[in-house]
């Protein structure tokens, strides 16, 4: 009993002097540690049975084996503490089980007991606690949650808590002021579980954190001992990240994975991994340093489940959460890789492991089969080792499209005999043409691309990715390990477009298009292009057109764009203005002209002009077209001659005067060049001599013949001037009379045709040409003339003729001196147009007679052979009988 008191006395005496003291803390570990707590003045009479000794060596062999019993009492024990009550609280660990409790005495001595940890487990208040620091290294956190079942009530939990974080790395933590904590509150869940986030500058990973808690449960409180830490020693790594299976070549089975995004130094790994197949199992745990793990020996129809998780591989540091478990199941029939994503032209391979009633096929009796419709070349079999085969498929050409699969099934067989499993084959055209252009402003490329020429693949994405060089293009672009991304955005064409802005003239941009896919990713074949050498310049502004005056050319000017600085050649295409132009081209290859002439067949017609340039070299594009510029039509030259004229004479006998009218047709633009201001009427007599009438736009004037002889000329007179050459035509009394027409003769070819023809007499005067005049007679018509050359003796008038009408024909000899007598008749020429109409029977007869005497030919020529196969198909040919051999038929013989 005496030694009962003792223990009891000693205990007593290390609870008064376990209070948190701030100079000796409790260095945090990165794995989980205890917090416990009970009262001061507790006695432990109740917790040992009777025999067992109260050293503590005793109590660690003793007390688990009576907390259940004794659990209830405790509870009783402890509902009776009032919040006054002082509590000690302790660390520890399960590797280091006795609890450190630090204590200041008054004099401020620092005072350690040890006692065993069984001691606040069974009748203390108890917390599991793990601080780390979070990967992105900004958040310190601390956890914890309750560790036992306590008699303490927790639904109204509260932790706090507080610490410091000193200034300078060298700065003292042994004895710090209560004051200068800083506290959070920390997030406690209704699980009896906390949270507490202490935020801590990049600067200050590697100084010394103090932090301790304050617990309030039940009313009662409760402060931890003083605990420090280097932040940067309990970084806590996230889990790996794309943890992936595939099986290898060899046929092994990789676990591969990624280090977390954020974190600052080398990691280790821990894998584990479990393999589940019929014939085999097992597990296994193993540390690397690499960021995947080989598995030997993989098995067709197995299962493998793995789990990954990082810790820093040099110094301390804690273990990250696990990955989240990644399930593998390898099929009867392994194919590695299961797909293929290629380019056109590559090398492919495939290999198979092939089971077959859980025995593995030897490699040397696959066979590979295509789409289960060609077989597969043994030559491009490959044998390694006893299980693994392999095919190789060469310069492949792109997948044709079967339907909705859009890959070739790759089958590996047994012998004859194949498995429903395949591997898939995508093969595409990845040629893809990317063209840029440069602004007329320098100051943009805009690049641009469509995927119209390649193979869309379900899931795949494309991407522009490019790598600037400081000066130029290499000879033979190629992709750069380093390179951007760009954004490209779809148009309605159906082309992709990036704007590169702002650019490097001179800077040679290497470009390609890379297809990510699931499977893997592609790159098309890279293209250089460096800004300068594809500008599209501005169009030439201030265009101008016009048919020079005088000269009769259509002139193009224009004013050179200010960039680019290279010499530029132009390209003008003009043409006659209308809904569709019927362009013509001209180039001008000078580089300091701004204008260009160019002949054009009609000077009084409206052009269209346009012009355009780029570089004289030969880089780059040509500009757009300016902006349309139009000719105005007007006057060039002087008409080129005056208009021709014809008369109409009325005699009046009584006063023995002549009113003549003078007839003309207007000017055509060709003739006028472009315009006709008026007419001018020029006469000449011998009394009178020669004046000029003015008639304007007219085109008919009657004047007063008067005199023996009378001469007229027509000028047309337009902006620029009169017309030089002109037609003349004198009237002479004597001349009229002079009669050299002796016949005259008009045939009628149908309703829009009258041939002429006539005889002339000899004459003396020159004959410059004749005049023909026609109407319907007895009736006011218009007069019809034309003009025909001196040198013919017939001539086809072309109008429409009535043939129930009578016509008046009139033929004018027109000579140097005058008008001569003309020959009128007043009718077609009977005989010759019956003539005429039996001559038209006699084309129509004859053709017919001729056809019908050749068909009639062809029938009886048919018909002949046809009878004689009829009625002579068994006359025997004489020649071949027996009784005529030696004869000569030819031969006359005389019978009598």
């Amino acid at each position: 009993m005496t030694c009962q008191n003792f223990c009891v006395a000693l205990l007593h005496w290390e609870f008064i002097y376990l209070t948190t003291a701030f100079n000796l803390a409790y260095p945090i570990t990165p794995w989980r540690f205890k917090l416990s707590c009970m009262p001061t003045n507790t006695t432990y009479d109740f917790l040992l049975p009777t025999g067992i000794s109260k050293n503590t060596s005793n109590l660690s062999e003793h007390y688990e084996a009576v907390v259940e019993a004794k659990l209830n009492s405790s509870t009783t024990y402890f509902s009776n503490l009032s919040s006054k009550t002082t509590f000690h609280c302790c660390f520890w660990s399960k590797e280091d089980k006795n609890c450190s409790v630090h204590a200041d005495n008054i004099e401020g001595k620092a005072f350690v007991s040890t006692v065993n940890s069984l001691v606040f487990q069974q009748i203390g208040a108890n917390w599991n606690i793990q601080c780390w620091m979070k990967e992105d290294l900004k958040l310190f956190i601390c956890y914890m949650e309750t560790l036992f079942k306590t008699p303490f009530n927790t639904y109204d939990l509260k932790v706090h808590l507080l610490y410091i974080l000193p200034e300078a790395l060298e700065e003292s933590p042994l004895v710090p002021q209560k004051g200068r904590f800083q506290i959070v509150q920390c997030n406690c869940s209704a699980h009896d579980s906390c949270e507490c986030h202490v935020p801590v500058p990049a600067a200050k990973l590697n100084h010394t954190l103090l932090l301790y808690l304050k617990i309030t449960s039940g009313g009662i409180n409760f402060q931890s001992p003083l605990m420090s830490v280097q932040p940067i020693n309990v970084v806590k790594p996230d889990p790996p990240l794309g943890l992936h299976m595939e099986i290898t070549d060899a046929g092994n089975l990789k676990i591969s994975w990624s280090s977390p995004a954020l974190v600052p130094f080398q990691l280790q790994y821990q894998v584990k991994y479990s393999e589940n197949s019929s014939t085999n199992m097992r597990k296994a745990d193993e540390i690397v340093s690499a960021t995947s793990l080989l598995i030997d020996s993989v098995l067709p129809g197995s299962s493998y489940e793995v789990q990954v998780r990082g810790k820093r591989l040099d110094g301390p540091g804690t273990w990250g959460d696990w990955s989240t478990p990644l399930t593998f199941t390898t099929q009867d029939v392994i194919y590695f890789p299961p797909k293929i994503l290629t380019s056109v032209g590559s090398n492919v391979s495939f290999h198979c492991i092939y089971k077959n009633e859980n025995e593995i096929v030897s490699s040397k009796k696959i066979v590979w089969w295509l789409n289960l419709a060609e077989k597969i070349p043994p030559s491009q079999y490959t044998v390694v080792g006893d299980r693994v085969s392999k095919v190789t498929f060469p310069n492949l050409n792109a997948t044709k499209p079967r339907g909705k699969f859009t890959y070739d099934a790759v089958y590996c067989c047994n012998q004859q005999e194949c498995h429903h499993r395949y591997a898939e084959l995508y093969v595409i055209d990845v040629n893809i043409n990317i063209s840029c252009e440069t602004d007329g402003y320098l100051t943009k490329m805009t690049c641009r691309w469509s995927t119209n020429a390649i193979q869309s693949l379900m899931g795949s994405t494309l991407q522009l990715r490019y790598h600037r060089s400081s000066l130029y293009c290499s000879d033979v672009p190629s992709i750069h390990p380093i390179s951007e991304p760009k954004d490209c955005h779809l148009q309605r064409d159906g082309f992709y477009e990036c704007i590169f802005q702002p650019i490097f003239l001179l800077s040679g941009y290497t470009m390609w298009i890379k297809i990510n896919h699931s499977l893997g990713s592609l790159d098309s074949p890279p293209t250089c292009v460096v800004p300068d050498s594809v500008v599209k310049p501005l169009p030439p502004s201030s265009v101008k057109a016009e048919i020079t005056v005088k000269i009769g050319l259509l002139k193009i000017s224009w004013e050179k764009p200010v960039f680019p600085e290279n010499n530029l050649k132009f390209q003008i295409r003009y043409g006659l203005n209308g809904k569709e132009v019927q362009w013509k081209m001209y180039e001008v290859y000078d580089a300091k002209s701004k204008s260009a002439s160019v002949l054009v067949p009609d000077l009084c017609a409206v052009y269209a002009v346009q012009v355009r340039c780029r570089r004289l070299d030969g880089l780059g594009y040509w500009s757009n077209w300016s902006s349309p510029a139009y000719t105005v039509v007007m006057d060039i030259k002087v008409p080129t001659r005056g208009p021709e004229f014809w008369r109409i004479i009325k005699e009046d006998t009584t006063k023995k005067e002549r009113n003549v009218t003078l007839l003309w047709k207007p000017l055509m633009k060709n003739d006028s060049l472009c315009s006709v201001r008026k007419y001018v009427v020029k006469h000449h007599t011998s009394r009178n001599g020669t004046w000029s009438e003015d008639v304007g736009n007219h085109t008919k004037f009657t004047f007063l013949w008067t005199e023996q002889a009378h001469s007229v000329t027509i000028l047309a007179v337009n902006s620029i001037g009169a017309s030089f050459v002109n037609f003349n035509l004198t009237f002479s009394w004597p001349m009229s009379k002079v009669n050299t027409v002796q016949s005259l003769s008009a045939y009628p070819l149908n309703n829009s045709c009258v041939l002429l023809s006539w005889t002339l007499s000899p004459s003396d005067y020159y004959l410059m040409y004749f005049v023909t005049e026609w109407k319907i007679l007895n009736e006011d018509s218009e007069i019809k003339w034309l003009r025909i050359p001196p040198s013919v003796k017939k001539y086809y008038i072309h109008d429409h003729f009535i043939p129930i009408e009578k016509y008046q024909f009139s033929l004018y000899p027109v000579f140097m001196e005058g008008v001569g007598k003309p020959k009128i008749i007043n009718s077609f020429t009977q005989d010759d147009i019956e003539k005429h109409q039996n001559d038209a029977g006699l084309y129509v007869i004859v053709p017919i007679i001729i056809s019908s005497s050749i068909l009639l030919l062809g029938t009886l020529l048919i018909s002949h052979q046809r009878m004689k196969k009829l009625f002579w198909e068994d006359v025997p040919n004489p020649k071949n009988c027996s009784w005529a051999q030696g004869l000569n038929f030819q031969k006359r013989t005389d019978i009598l």
